[in-house]
């Protein structure tokens, strides 16, 4: 819950860190005069970049195992020392 809590509230913040910018440099009138619509561009960039976004968050935690090996412990108990004390 509290990823994808902090995913959302990061690509929000980008947004409309994105839009005041625009807004304030001045791009998004250079852009409207040239017939792109300023209106659907913030709404085409959330699609794609909270979409992309959010398939890296669901395949990180599946990768990051993956790709060292890891094993989730269910039930922590004596086996877990005896690995420790082994390593």
């Amino acid at each position: 819950m509290k990823r994808a809590v902090l995913f959302l509230l990061t690509n929000i913040a980008v947004m409309l860190v994105l839009s005041i910018s625009a807004r304030i440099l001045g791009i998004d009138r250079f852009l409207t005069s040239n017939g792109l619509n300023m209106g659907m561009l913030p709404a085409f960039a959330a699609l794609i970049g909270f979409g992309g976004s959010f398939i890296s968050l669901m395949m990180s935690k599946t990768m990051a195992k993956w790709s060292t090996g890891a094993q989730v412990i269910e039930r922590p108990g004596h086996r877990l020392l005896d690995r420790q004390h082994r390593l």
